[in-house]
Formats: structure tokens, sequence, C-alpha cells
């Protein structure tokens, strides 16, 4: 697989890398532990060099099973996890937490969990509205002086904190949602990581599933999906969205390709610092979403997707409201 640079941080990943939070957290019943260590080695086989988790899924859980299925070649590839939470004794999020005495414990505990003495790429998962994004990047600017974190980075900030962070401790690469059927941050983020040199991690390239065209408006999810709350879920809006799904099979088709192959393809046009994170939980979707690194799409391709999607509303938010509170801040 290619390699990419995640803006001027000269950190290099695979141009695709497997966002792991799914095999344990999100989308009903954690994966079998012996299951998932053999799709994350199945990805670094196939050339995957670039896997995110994070403290909060789980919690705890995904960064440990990382920790266990990386270490054979822990030298060879880059390991992204993220702070910025509080948990209760279930294990929920019981509130932000980015204080810096905070960011230090969760530090100590990722690299204990992640059975390694250093954290590739350190993201802010949410900003928090009660710590300055100065002390936050102070913080892990630290933690990279004292050889535990090498790169920083931020999810789901927007613009002004992007810049006030990065006057503090440069960021490496912002991590936020975007897709064919998210395009929020063409209006202003992704101009701002140009100008700033950040790299961007899509997250949810393939539209938590729906853009690979198994899930319609029939469709049911298990009782602990997270998506039976998000309103761009709901049977109407999935009849709605519809149309868009079958202009990406239309398109795949005539490449040879499937729809979610597609739609990565197209993330990956759209910059030569945009590396996605598409997840899993099975073998053959693995398989399928790498090989959307393998697929070209020509300015006339691009030009005729961009006509079709002009003509497609989406419908439904893409998460509810006390969710979409945390984003963009």
């Amino acid at each position: 697989m290619q390699k990419r640079k995640l803006g001027k941080s000269n950190l290099e990943v695979s141009a695709l890398g497997l966002g792991c939070m799914g095999l344990s957290y999100g989308y009903g019943p954690a994966t079998e532990t012996q299951q998932a260590i053999g799709l994350i080695r199945t990805a670094f086989e196939c050339g995957v060099t670039f896997f995110d988790t994070a403290e909060a899924y789980g919690p705890y859980r995904n960064e440990e099973l990382l920790g266990e299925a990386l270490s054979p070649f822990r030298s060879e590839v880059v390991i992204a996890t993220k702070f910025g939470f509080d948990f209760d004794a279930e294990g929920g999020q019981s509130g932000m937490n980015s204080r810096p005495d905070h960011i230090r414990a969760v530090a100590d505990a990722a690299l204990k969990r992640l059975k390694t003495d250093v954290i590739d790429l350190f993201y802010q998962h949410r900003v928090d509205p009660n710590v300055p994004i100065e002390d936050v990047a102070g913080t892990v600017k630290d933690l990279i002086a004292e050889g535990k974190v090498k790169h920083f980075g931020l999810s789901e900030a927007g613009a002004q904190t992007i810049r006030r962070a990065h006057a503090v401790q440069p960021v490496a690469a912002l991590q936020s949602e975007y897709s064919l059927w998210w395009r929020e941050p063409e209006k202003e983020i992704i101009p701002t990581l140009e100008e700033l040199g950040i790299g961007f991690v899509p997250f949810s390239p393939l539209g938590k599933g729906f853009l690979t065209g198994a899930i319609s408006e029939t469709t049911s999810f298990d009782s602990k999906d997270f998506r039976n709350i998000v309103p761009r879920f709901s049977p109407e809006a999935r009849k709605a969205n519809q149309a868009l799904v079958d202009l990406l099979g239309r398109i795949a088709a005539g490449k040879q390709a499937t729809s979610a192959q597609v739609a990565l393809a197209w993330l990956l046009a759209q910059k030569p610092w945009i590396v996605p994170i598409p997840g899993t939980t099975k073998l053959h979707r693995l398989e399928e979403n790498l090989g959307g690194a393998a697929i070209v799409l020509t300015p006339e391709d691009l030009r005729d997707i961009e006509e079709a999607l002009s003509a497609i509303t989406i419908s439904g938010d893409r998460y509810p409201a006390h969710l979409q509170a945390r984003v963009g801040k």
C-alpha cells in the first residue's frame, strides 16, 4: 500500500488506516479477542501501518487489544490514541476532562495498555470548554519533550481552536468526520489545515456503514449500536438518503469496484494529506476497504460525482443534539 505524510509533520502512514473502535465499542457486542487480534494483524500484513484507538473505546479495552495485537511489530506501525474524558464506575463517559494532570495520567495509563514506551499520535478526543486549548497543547508539548508522545492531534475541533493549539505545539493531524455524506469540513476546516500544513484523518469515511450499500431503511441494529440514536439513521432518513448509495453503486459498477471502494477513493483524491480510517469487524470488509486505495478516480470521474451529488439532498443530522454540541468548538 502507498504511504502518505500527515501534513508537514513528517508522520508517514499507510494511505488507509484502520479505525479500531468498532472491535470493542459502539456497534454492538465486542468482537471476540482472538478474532479481533487476527483482523488487526491481517490489516498489518496487507500494508496498514496506522491504527486508531482511544481510552474511551470500552473504555480501555480497545487500547489493551491493540497493545496485544501490535506488539510483535510495534516498531513498524503508528498508533494513535486519545484523551479527554472521565468515566464512571460502569465505564460510561461522565464528562470531559482535559486538565493537564489528567492528560498526563491518561498518557501513562495508555502507554501500559498499549505495551509501548511512546504514543505516536495523541489526540484530544473532544475540545474541553473548561480548559484553555493552550494548556492542552502545552501539556502535550511537555509529553513530547519527555519522549512519551511523538505527535499532537485534535479531533472534531473548530478552525480557531486548531489555530490556537497549533501556535503552542504544531498539530500533526485533525481527526473529524468527513465523507461523501458529510462534507462540512470543506467549508472552513480543510482550507485551515492546508494553510497550516496539518494532516486530515477522516473517521466514518463510509458513513458509519451506510455508503457501503449494506444498510437499507429496513435494517435493524443491535440494541447497543450507536446508530440507533443517530437522526441520519432513522428509517425515514435512510430511505431519503438511498439516492446517494444508488449513485455510488452506479459509479462503482463502471469501475468494477464496490461502493465502499469508490467512497474511499473519493476521499483519497481530495488531498494528498488525507488518510481515512475505515473500521470493520469482518475480514472480507477489511480486504474490500483496502482495495479502495488502488482505485483511481480521474478528474472526469470526480466532476461526474460532484455534479451528481449536487442534485442530492442528504437527510438527517449526523449526531443527536447533545453530541453535536461537543464538536466544532
